[in-house]
């Protein structure tokens, strides 16, 4: 009785299934072509503390694509050739800049190849998955596809770029909060000397795995829970300036911790591994952030478009 009421759905799901079919083989193959470089991905985030997470991007793009599937709209699979072209010419290029640069005498390190790589494996899928499932299907779960950049490694270059923003950053919110509690404090770029203890915020003090965790928590959050563009990009851009009052309140307590209670403090686990608790922390601000956006979109979409005229 269902197949009579509702036979192009039916249709449509059996046609969907099929193409499915074909979609999984071919991505087969491409994961066989790619295989040495996304083996050598997978070791490289098991074994390392910042890029952990890509391990679980693509989990996280299945599943919220397996949650969507009774809401997609499945009449109409048509090819987009063009923009399948396009995926395909780009995964290419990149591969292609990448031999000539090995014959030109470049380097790269391990991050950096596995960012190419990885970025020309995604391009490839990607035309892939338009050329089998169009762009009115794949536009239904853009944002799980586009989610899988997440599992690109950040190039050494940026990453030094990066890690230097949060560092400066981070020491000068640092020396405002001693300036709050009238510590006496005096910074010199990265060098924060106190009455008696002297700290260098380091790279490692920079909490960029906290910080790249956060961003995808926005993104998740966003997505799941925010319905507006705008909502969204609020929750993204906040990442950042919570990013750097997490790492200067981080400094700020080791700081004032060392000089008032623990003076080998820089040397304890606390200062090494204590970087969970600090996330944690900086997951209360975010949360009410979101909960405050949530119920902003929520008044806003109550509200009428039009007014009605006197």
């Amino acid at each position: 009785m269902n197949a009579d009421l509702h036979p192009e759905t039916d249709l449509g799901r059996t046609a969907l299934r099929q193409q499915l079919q074909r979609l999984a083989g071919v991505v087969g193959l491409l994961v066989i072509c790619f295989g040495w470089p996304l083996l050598r991905l997978i070791s490289f985030a098991a074994h390392s503390d910042l890029f952990s997470c890509i391990l679980l991007v693509p989990f996280i793009s299945g599943y919220l694509i397996w949650t969507m599937r009774k809401t997609l709209d499945l009449q109409d699979i048509r090819p987009c050739w063009p923009g399948a072209v396009l995926g395909w010419v780009a995964g290419g290029a990149i591969i292609a800049g990448y031999w000539l640069g090995l014959r030109g005498g470049w380097q790269p390190p391990t991050q950096d190849y596995l960012t190419l790589m990885t970025l020309a494996f995604l391009c490839c899928f990607w035309g892939v998955c338009l050329a089998m499932l169009g762009t009115k299907l794949l536009s239904q779960v853009l944002f799980p596809v586009a989610f899988l950049l997440f599992a690109v490694p950040i190039p050494t270059n940026w990453l030094a770029h990066i890690d230097t923003f949060f560092q400066y950053t981070s020491a000068a919110t640092a020396e405002g909060f001693f300036n709050v509690v009238r510590e006496p404090v005096l910074r010199s770029g990265l060098i924060i000397q106190l009455s008696s203890l002297s700290m260098r915020v380091a790279p490692e003090c920079s909490g960029i795995h906290s910080t790249l965790v956060l961003l995808m928590t926005s993104f998740l959050a966003g997505y799941m829970f925010l319905p507006r563009t705008w909502s969204r990009a609020v929750l993204v851009l906040a990442v950042i300036p919570l990013a750097i009052l997490r790492n200067g309140f981080r400094v700020f307590v080791l700081g004032w911790l060392g000089v008032h209670f623990f003076p080998h403090i820089l040397d304890s686990a606390f200062h090494h591994h204590g970087g969970p608790i600090f996330f944690v922390l900086s997951l209360i601000p975010f949360f009410l952030l979101l909960v405050f956006l949530r119920k902003l979109d929520t008044r806003l979409s109550k509200v009428p478009k039009h007014q009605p005229s006197n």
